[in-house]
C-alpha cells in the first residue's frame, strides 16, 4: 500500500527505508527475513457514514463491531490489483537479485540457500476477479500463488467477517456460486486458498469443496481472544484434519484477551495463541502470519527487523530450537509443497 500511495518514493519506501511501515528492504535483511507473502489489497473508498468515526478510538475500548464496507465491482478494483503487481515486480527489478518473487518451494529453498529473499504474491480480497475468472488466470501468469476470496467486506464471491470482539466467526452467509468455482478453480491452478477473514459458513463451504489443505496464513485462537478474525477450536480441528496451517496474526487486537488495539502489551498473549494453536494443531501446522504493514502490532515487536525479539521470546518461553525453525519457516515450506506440489 505504501507504494500504491506514493510510487513516486518508491526507492526510499522500498530500498533504502524511510523509517515508516513494518517492511523494506534493510529492514528485512536486519530481521532475518528469508520471505513471505506479499498481498495485493484493494482498499475500500470513503463510506457516506464513516463522517466523524473514529475506528482507532472504537478498537481500543471494546465492545466494537464495526461495519463492513460495501462490495467493490471487479472493474472498480482491476486497475488497483495491477498496479499492486506491477510495483511488486518492481520491487524485484530494484533489489537487484536480492529479492525474487517465487512460485515453488524450489525456488524458495534456493533463494535461502543463496541469501535471497522470497516474495510470494498473494491476493487478500479478490474483488479483482470477476464471475468468469478470467483475470484468475491472468494473474496466475504473473506469479500469483495465493488467494483469499474475502477480505472483511463482501465480494461476489463469499462473505467477510467484520471487525467485532467479542464476536463469533458465524457472522454471515458462505461462499455463492461463483465463490465455489474460484475455489475449484484455484485447486486446478494449484493456489493457496487462504480462509482468513471469511466466515464461519464461507470457511465450512471451503473445507466441504476444496482438495488442499486448509489455510489461515494471518489468523489466531477464538479460544484466547474472542474476536470475530480469530478461529474457534472446532475450526482448528477441522484445519488439523486437512493436513493445513494457521499462521500467528500479530494485529493486537486479536492477540489480546481484551481485545484492545493497543501495542502496549508483553509477550503473554502471543504466547497463549501459540501455545493453543500447536496444542490444537501440533507442532507441523503452525506459523507465524504477521500481517505486517497490515495491522497495528505489539510494540515487542514493531516491524520486521524485530523478528528476533519474538524468537528470543519463544526459546525462553522453552520452545526448542526446532520447533522455533519450524514456526518461523519449516512448516510454511512443508504447506506450500503439499498445496503447490514439487
Amino acid at each position: 500500500m505504501r507504494l500504491f500511495n506514493a510510487p513516486q518514493n518508491r526507492e526510499a519506501i522500498w530500498l533504502t527505508g524511510e523509517g515508516k511501515g513494518h517492511l523494506d528492504l534493510p529492514r528485512m535483511v536486519q530481521g532475518g527475513f528469508v520471505g513471505g507473502f506479499f498481498a495485493i489489497y484493494i482498499p475500500s473508498p470513503p463510506q457516506e457514514d464513516d463522517d466523524g468515526i473514529d475506528y482507532h478510538q472504537l478498537m481500543e475500548n471494546p465492545p466494537y463491531r464495526l461495519p463492513l464496507p460495501a462490495l467493490i465491482s471487479a472493474e472498480g478494483a482491476l486497475p488497483t490489483a495491477w498496479a499492486m503487481a506491477n510495483h511488486m515486480l518492481w520491487m524485484e527489478r530494484a533489489a537487484q537479485g536480492k529479492f525474487k518473487i517465487v512460485r515453488s518451494v524450489a525456488e524458495i529453498r534456493a533463494n535461502m540457500a543463496a541469501g535471497v529473499i522470497s516474495g510470494i504474491l498473494h491476493m487478500e480480497g479478490a474483488e479483482a476477479i470477476g464471475p468468469d475468472l478470467d483475470a484468475l488466470y491472468g494473474f496466475h501468469a504473473m506469479g500469483l500463488r495465493s488467494l483469499g476470496p474475502v477480505w472483511s467486506r463482501p465480494t461476489i464471491f463469499g462473505h467477510g467477517v467484520p471487525f467485532a470482539y467479542p464476536s463469533s466467526p458465524d457472522t454471515g452467509g458462505g461462499l455463492t456460486e461463483a465463490g465455489k468455482r474460484l475455489v475449484v478453480a484455484c485447486n486446478e491452478l494449484k493456489i493457496m486458498l487462504d480462509l482468513s477473514h471469511m466466515t464461519e459458513k464461507a470457511f465450512d463451504d471451503v473445507a466441504a469443496l476444496s482438495t488442499a489443505p486448509l489455510v489461515a496464513t494471518h489468523s489466531n485462537a477464538h479460544a484466547i481472544t474472542q474476536s470475530s478474525r480469530n478461529l474457534t477450536d472446532r475450526q482448528l480441528a477441522v484445519v488439523k484434519a486437512s493436513n493445513g496451517m494457521v499462521g500467528l496474526n500479530f494485529a493486537t487486537s486479536f492477540l489480546r484477551r481484551d481485545g484492545k488495539q493497543s501495542v502496549d502489551m508483553g509477550w503473554e498473549d502471543v504466547l497463549s495463541h501459540l501455545d493453543h494453536l500447536i496444542t490444537h494443531l501440533g507442532e507441523d501446522n503452525v506459523g507465524l502470519g504477521s500481517d505486517f504493514d497490515g495491522a497495528t502490532i505489539p510494540d515487542g515487536i514493531g516491524d520486521v527487523a524485530g523478528l528476533p525479539a519474538l524468537q528470543q521470546a519463544m526459546l525462553d518461553h522453552q520452545y526448542g530450537e526446532a520447533l522455533v525453525r519450524k514456526l518461523c519457516c519449516d512448516n510454511w515450506l512443508s504447506l506450500l509443497g503439499r498445496t503447490w506440489g514439487g
